[in-house]
């Protein structure tokens, strides 16, 4: 067989194969159709998931993902129509499952009795949890370590409501009293993110084999937390203490 005649019959397989994959969606009910398709898609990033974690995040291959589906590559593309648009997919994937952990977390009442550093503890904890349990997701999210891609608006969005929710939290914290109201909330929330995102990366570049509790560089969040609530409390004389804190609990 020649070299011609192989490529050939390379292509009338992989032709084939896709020709399969939408004749058995065409046999199947809208509805189901459709259901099957997005389990497909889930499966698909669950594989994709697995191998950042294995090789990091610029190791994703579609090769290897068709290889543990049993497919071929070009197969996937029924689903992804490049590299790319699979790691957007992946993105959107991580940016609204860490806003959703999030939400949980600030949906919690306040305490009257909480302080301002134990509040943030709370939310600081949550957030890098979630980072090392999901460190793909994370490094993805947090990192660019893929050359040439940027996420969509569309994937984007979670993170920018992320932004929304946690700027929001603050400025509730100053209209309770327990922050200074000197400053804008967005600052607050740029220097919040400095704090608690390198905490995050230093612990997964460094040591991403320690989880949470035995970590090297989590195991001082509880202390600069405290620095962080000491420098934007208001001050012992300032009006801003003594606010009702059950006036702003929404």
């Amino acid at each position: 067989m020649s070299q011609a005649d192989a490529v050939a019959g390379e292509a009338a397989t992989v032709a084939s194969e896709a020709a399969a994959v939408a004749s058995r969606a065409d046999a199947i009910p809208g509805g189901r159709r459709q259901r099957r398709r997005q389990e497909t898609i889930e499966e698909v990033l669950d594989i994709a998931a697995a191998i950042m974690a294995e090789q990091g995040v610029a190791g994703l291959s579609i090769g290897e993902i068709a290889r543990r589906m049993g497919i071929r590559p070009p197969s996937l593309y029924v689903y992804f129509p490049s590299k790319h648009a699979l790691y957007d997919a992946l993105f959107a994937r991580g940016a609204q499952a860490i806003l959703a952990t999030m939400e949980a977390a600030i949906a919690t009442p306040l305490d009257g009795a909480s302080t301002l550093e134990q509040i943030l503890l709370d939310g600081a904890e949550a957030f890098v949890r979630w980072s090392l349990r999901h460190a793909p997701y994370s490094q993805l999210l947090f990192w660019r370590p893929v050359p040439g891609f940027t996420p969509s608006p569309r994937a984007y969005e979670p993170a920018v409501r992320l932004v929304k929710l946690t700027t929001g939290r603050f400025a509730q914290l100053q209209r309770l009293g327990l922050m200074r109201a000197d400053l804008p909330a967005e600052q607050i929330h740029r220097d919040w993110t400095i704090l608690i995102s390198g905490v995050v990366s230093q612990q997964l570049s460094n040591a991403p084999h320690e989880s949470f509790e035995e970590g090297s560089f989590t195991a001082a969040l509880p202390a600069l937390v405290a620095m962080f609530a000491r420098y934007y409390e208001p001050p012992p004389t300032s009006p801003d203490r003594g606010t009702d804190r059950h006036a702003d609990q929404d």
